[in-house]
């Protein structure tokens, strides 16, 4: 793997770059699911959701808005036994659901998941070579722009998928329902009504997407220096993936935190059919008012140990894919010289 992105990305093609970030999130997407599917079996015993409420599930790729029973609806958790940690839930889970069970939710996350990732990433790659040619000057600073651009390109054309897959969750609904449901709202509320929701999805992605691929940049360069090498090992990418990742989660946490309650009440009002009324910043002014600024930094701990080996996974397997086919590029273009 090349240190240099600009180097390696000139040797692959961008459809190579769609399967290498394809690969990765199915990868971490299968590595992470199970941690959250124990986390909201242990959420619901210790806290029961109420019917008719929303919950958000993330593993790391993707957040899911999934509506509790209320009669019309099942959610895709089952009735959770007794689970006294971490480990004894996935003992029972196995034992009595099967190891099926840890991957619930899996297929809806694949659905949403690999289209965007495979956008984000490819555009990155894209931009990062674009700015880093034009910004001769300022080259370590293209990485946190096009990580920005890239992150508000990939959430504006899944947003709308977002808010398809939100109404079917939150409500038993066809595909033909559920076109039907999004016609009215449009004739009723116009097409920014597809967009619903994406302004706090912007607040945390966006500021995430530059600070995480900015440091990943220097991490990985600086760790690359500092062990004398040309191209950095796979380890080298997980463990600047993981630093680069943990930081930022931190960084953004209190735009996670509104998020996480702005999405919680669009899915409730969604299932009510009720149209979503506030902004934002009078999400972020109740959670201060109720909890204090500490408020905004709730979930610290277990959104570290999430984000962090879900990046790690991600951008090792990415920057892996990356290095196989410029690698099988290299030896076909050595081949056909040859002839």
């Amino acid at each position: 793997m090349s240190c240099q992105s600009t180097a390696s990305n000139d040797r692959i093609t961008p459809v190579q770059q769609m399967m290498a970030s394809c690969s990765g999130a199915i990868l971490t997407s299968l590595f992470v699911t199970p941690l959250d599917v124990v986390k909201i079996r242990l959420q619901a015993q210790k806290k029961p959701f109420p019917k008719g409420k929303c919950f958000v599930y993330c593993n790391g790729l993707m957040d899911h808005i999934c509506l509790c029973v209320n009669g019309n609806s099942r959610a895709w958790y089952t009735a959770p036994g007794r689970f006294s940690g971490t480990v004894d839930a996935f003992i029972k889970i196995i034992r009595y659901e099967g190891i099926k069970s840890l991957w619930s939710g899996l297929p809806p996350t694949l659905v949403m998941a690999v289209p965007a990732t495979v956008i984000y990433f490819t555009c990155y790659d894209q931009l990062c070579t674009a700015l880093k040619a034009r910004m001769t000057d300022h080259a370590q600073e293209a990485p946190l722009f096009a990580g920005a651009i890239a992150r508000v390109g990939s959430a504006t054309v899944i947003s709308p998928l977002e808010l398809i897959r939100t109404k079917m969750q939150s409500q038993k609904l066809s595909y033909r329902e559920v076109t039907d449901c999004i016609r009215s709202a449009v004739v009723a509320e116009g097409w920014r009504s597809l967009w619903s929701g994406l302004g706090p999805t912007l607040l945390r992605d966006v500021p995430f997407s530059a600070m995480y691929w900015y440091n990943y940049e220097r991490a990985k360069a600086f760790l690359c220096q500092h062990y004398n090498i040309s191209e950095p090992t796979l380890s080298i990418s997980f463990i600047s993936g993981a630093l680069s990742g943990s930081f930022a989660s931190i960084v953004t946490l209190p735009f996670d935190v509104v998020k996480t309650r702005r999405q919680v009440e669009l899915g409730e009002l969604q299932a009510k059919n009720l149209s979503c009324q506030g902004s934002t910043f009078r999400c972020m002014r109740l959670i201060v008012a109720e909890r204090g600024f500490s408020g905004l930094f709730a979930g610290f701990l277990p959104r570290v140990i999430k984000v962090a080996p879900a990046c790690a996974i991600m951008i090792s397997t990415y920057e892996f894919g990356k290095a196989f086919f410029c690698k099988r590029n290299l030896e076909k273009s050595l081949q056909s010289s040859n002839i």
